[in-house]
């Protein structure tokens, strides 16, 4: 059997020491139809492999669950099926007040303690053995304006699960285990993403979170929202005041790889930088009828070049470059545009790389607002007026490695649920999550599951329930496994 260093170092250290819990698989029918607590109380660190094998989650449960609590924010409809609907469920909004309250009823409701930081984190405690900082499975019930039902939701929601599962077979772990939901994880409505992990990771200070503006007309802040909707917390959002022995967090892999090689779980290794710029192009108004081409500061026309322009960069450094936001100002269909503000996400597998990237782009921005040609980008246009071009940096993280035990542990777990380390594979997070922040201050490392089509952010982002299913179990694998990693250590 696939047991990674570290896993057989404890499995050989239990297996002649502690009892050897007897799994009752005659009995298992019998007594899930009796009661939860019809098993003896089972204590993690007597666990062996077995053990952990033989635990399952409620797929059904889960499923039902996980689709359940999409009527809170159910976005647009894309298919027939009940369960056919993206979601919009932003950051502390209405929505997002009643998943949130959900949450905070159901892990109490599973004997968890439940903390609110001053970021609006949640996180839900349960009791171990031992008084210690717990291990925590975590991700965000926040959405795109037009995303799917699985993104973040289903990282929470396996954790929810995964309490769901200890109660039903009275386990009992070494150390407390938990659930945190991050607030803001996607920045979609606050424009910084993952910005409260960051503010309990102590890399952004909380009144620069507090003071974030919503994206679009509205004035509300972070703060006046936390407030509004009950979840300004009193614990500091700090890690010394939540402290985390371990962060696992499952989600799905929003891209294609998983699905074209046929394969069933990613272990994630590590995450690609990112960089998010503002870009400001200012130029003049003019009538679009009375002005020669060559008499126009057109900031629409360069903005244009720029975005063609960062594309090729990207391409050329192996990079991914997008623009997500334009605001163009006046806004007349009739007058030449003065202002042009827009967005660009950088991100590569290397800091070196968005270094060169970002060089390269102010260098040859500022060329071609000052008129020159690069790339043939003007090729066969008139040449107007010069323009001017202004930065700054929203949101910024280095390209991060997961810790070595965490990134053991989940494919030691992988491997148990699937059955075959041929259907599982070591990844690159191509995306920014939590996980990048919680790394920081502790042991932390995420489990990828396929995405239909490679397709997220997107009404019809579809993990499959076998899927869904299959990455829960490694997850509830992965904290118990960490659990008895810290028992062996103890010992």
């Amino acid at each position: 059997m696939y047991l990674p260093m570290v896993l057989m170092k404890y499995h050989n250290i239990l297996l002649p020491n502690f009892r050897r819990l007897s799994l009752m698989a005659t009995k298992s029918a019998a007594a899930a139809s009796v009661g939860r607590h019809s098993f003896s109380t089972r204590i993690v660190r007597d666990f062996q492999e077995s053990d952990l094998r033989s635990l399952k989650v409620d797929r059904r449960r889960f499923n039902d669950t996980l689709h359940d609590t999409c009527k809170f924010g159910t976005g647009r409809r894309w298919g027939d099926g009940r369960t056919e609907t993206g979601m919009c469920r932003l950051s502390l909004t209405d929505s997002d007040k009643e998943v949130r309250d959900w949450f905070v009823q159901k892990t109490k409701s599973l004997g968890c303690q439940v903390t609110v930081d001053a970021m609006g984190n949640i996180f839900a405690v349960r009791p171990g053995r031992k008084e210690a900082p717990p291990t925590f499975a975590g991700s965000h019930l926040d959405t795109q304006p037009r995303g799917g039902r699985y993104d973040g939701i289903l990282g929470v929601l396996s954790g929810v699960e995964m309490l769901q599962v200890l109660d039903d077979h009275a386990i009992e772990t070494e150390f407390p285990v938990g659930v945190v939901n991050w607030t803001n994880e996607e920045g979609a409505r606050f424009p910084i993403i993952m910005v409260a992990s960051g503010v309990w990771a102590g890399r952004i200070p909380l009144e620069r979170a507090h003071e974030l503006q919503e994206v679009g007309s509205g004035k509300a802040t972070m703060k006046s929202e936390l407030e509004r909707i009950g979840y300004l917390g009193a614990t500091p959002a700090s890690h010394e005041s939540t402290p985390m022995a371990a962060h696992f967090e499952l989600h799905i892999e929003q891209g294609p790889i998983l699905e074209t090689t046929g394969q069933k779980v990613g272990v994630v290794t590590a995450a690609q930088a990112y960089r998010w710029f503002a870009v400001e192009v200012k130029g003049q108004e003019a009538h679009t009828g009375t002005t020669p081409l060559s008499n126009r500061a057109d900031a629409m026309l360069l903005t244009s070049y720029l975005i063609a322009h960062s594309h090729r960069l990207a391409t050329a450094h192996n990079a991914v470059a997008t623009t997500g936001t334009l605001e163009v100002s006046p806004g007349s269909v009739n007058t030449i545009p003065g202002c042009v503000r827009f967005t660009l996400d950088v991100r590569a597998p290397a800091d070196e790389t968005l270094d060169t990237m970002e060089s390269d782009m102010k260098r040859d921005f500022a060329a071609l607002a000052a008129g020159e040609d690069i790339g043939g980008l003007r090729s066969g246009g008139t040449r107007g007026k010069p323009l001017t071009v202004a930065w700054q940096t929203d949101a910024m993280t280095a390209a991060t490695r997961f810790h070595p035990e965490c990134i053991d542990i989940v494919r030691a777990s992988a491997v148990s649920v699937t059955g075959s380390d041929s259907l599982v594979r070591d990844m690159t997070s191509g995306a920014g999550h939590d996980s990048v922040y919680t790394n920081l201050r502790c042991p932390t490392s995420m489990i990828f599951v396929p995405s239909k089509d490679g397709i997220s952010h997107n009404p019809v982002e579809y993990t499959s329930p076998e899927d869904c299913a299959i990455g829960a179990e490694v997850l509830l694998q992965s904290v118990i496994r960490y659990d008895l990693l810290r028992s062996t250590r103890e010992a």
